[in-house]
């Protein structure tokens, strides 16, 4: 028996009427999950056609640092833009935007005809791409309950791995036999026909046509905000100082930071890795670039799994949020040992257990999410998704420094494996607990 709130009138009476619970949820997160997919395939083609684009354009290895790093110059700047129009304009109409412009740009990286257009380009996608994650952070903790946001967010994030890993075989495939524009062409094709997807398929949930009351009390039971009648905050410079003080965000900001290291080094670098500092041939690359892919994937499945379930045991999201982040960065840092090792399958095989802890800390959007003040969702997102992201900027540019002053990617594993340490303290013990924060009241 649903007894009734005093916020239930804002539900259409169709809803109410139904009497059995629905699982429209669902069906909202295939939505996040198929757009998360698409925005990773966008923003890591490049390193696909790196050796293409590099050869054609004659760019070394430094200038190549610079054009992957420069996706996230404008990718960081735009964070907490993005979130403020979140927190103003809603999710659907952020998400579609987004979608539609960073794929638009993506179809116009075939058209590029040196580093000047390159940059330009790098720099609009990541304006484009800036409200995904925030987007997909806000949709997560509107439509899921607490006990179920680490398999939500999980089941998004695996999209990130699992479309590289199935699609970086065709997509090596295609580029030799048509070339590295043509990758760009199909992927921007690819993204403006899903904007009108999500356009079609995506509401809050007490507007979606496919909730009943069980489902929308479910929700809410959960601590989702289920289109509870809040009002849009309104963007002040004091509630980002507010976030910035709070030793909980601060935590969760660094600890992304050291996890995107990771992340980023096999968006960018890792093909131009295993041709050039392993020798593996072009004819080979994809297989041996796909299987740490799959490995992310299923680190993602261990990781929220493992979450939730210790969530629901424990009462408490903190422990079930940390014991797998941490773990999954203490993997990580193994990455370093692929300097020591000679033969190729063992070097795939560390840098897939390297990529599978990256999968497990994958985690963090679930720990903002849990943490961030309702009204403010897409400000903190906002926040915590530059701080995480500094690592593009950052990443590429080191590792292709590193690679053109020593010759070698040796010191460039060292410095990532000693970046997820970083992120082990900032996870286990500057972020103390996994709970909401509780702000001042805001305006």
């Amino acid at each position: 028996m649903i007894v009734p709130s005093e916020r239930q009138s804002i539900v259409p009476p169709r809803i109410q009427q139904a009497t059995r619970p629905t699982r429209a949820r669902l069906g909202i997160l295939l939505l996040l999950s198929t757009g998360t997919a698409i925005n990773y395939l966008d923003r890591s083609i490049m390193g696909i056609a790196a050796p293409g684009i590099s050869a054609e354009l004659g760019l070394d290895a430094a200038t190549m640092g610079l054009v992957f790093s420069a996706f996230s110059w404008s990718y960081v700047l735009m964070q907490i833009p993005g979130g403020v129009l979140l927190d103003r304009l809603g999710t659907r109409v952020v998400y579609c935007c987004s979608v539609g412009g960073w794929s638009l740009m993506t179809l116009l990286h075939a058209l590029a005809g040196g580093l000047g257009s390159l940059l330009g380009l790098r720099l609009a996608l990541g304006a484009a791409e800036a409200p995904c994650f925030p987007a997909n952070g806000r949709a997560v903790a509107t439509w899921f309950p607490r006990q179920e946001r680490a398999r939500a967010t999980g089941a998004y994030t695996i999209g990130e791995y699992v479309g590289l890993a199935l699609l970086t075989p065709l997509l090596v495939l295609l580029m030799q036999h048509a070339g590295w524009r043509v990758l760009f062409l199909v992927c921007g094709l690819l993204g403006l026909c899903f904007s009108v997807v999500w356009w079609r398929g995506y509401r809050e949930p007490t507007g979606c046509a496919r909730i009943d009351a069980a489902e929308l009390a479910h929700i809410r039971a959960g601590g989702g905000d289920a289109g509870h009648a809040l009002a849009p905050a309104r963007f002040r410079w004091r509630n980002v100082g507010r976030l910035l003080r709070s030793r909980r965000i601060m935590g969760a900001c660094i600890g992304q930071f050291a996890s995107n290291s990771t992340l980023v080094f096999f968006l960018t670098w890792f093909p131009t890795y295993l041709q050039r500092e392993r020798g593996i041939a072009a004819q080979d690359l994809s297989w041996f670039a796909a299987t740490p892919f799959l490995a992310a994937a299923v680190g993602v499945i261990v990781g929220s799994c493992a979450s939730d379930r210790m969530t629901a045991r424990l009462g408490s999201a903190t422990w079930g949020c940390k014991i797998p982040v941490v773990g999954g960065l203490l993997l990580c840092a193994s990455i370093a040992l692929a300097n020591h090792v000679a033969d190729n399958r063992v070097v795939i095989g560390i840098l897939s257990l390297a990529f599978f802890g990256q999968g497990m800390a994958s985690l963090g959007w679930t720990v903002i999410s849990n943490i961030a003040p309702p009204r403010l969702l897409g400000l903190a997102g906002g926040l915590f998704s530059l701080a995480a992201n500094l690592a593009g900027v950052i990443t590429p540019l080191l590792v292709g420094a590193i690679v053109s002053r020593t010759g070698s990617f040796h010191g460039a594993l060292y410095v990532i494996g000693a970046t997820a340490l970083v992120g082990v303290f900032a996870f286990g013990w500057l972020l103390d607990e996994v709970e909401p924060l509780v702000l001042p009241a805001t305006d």
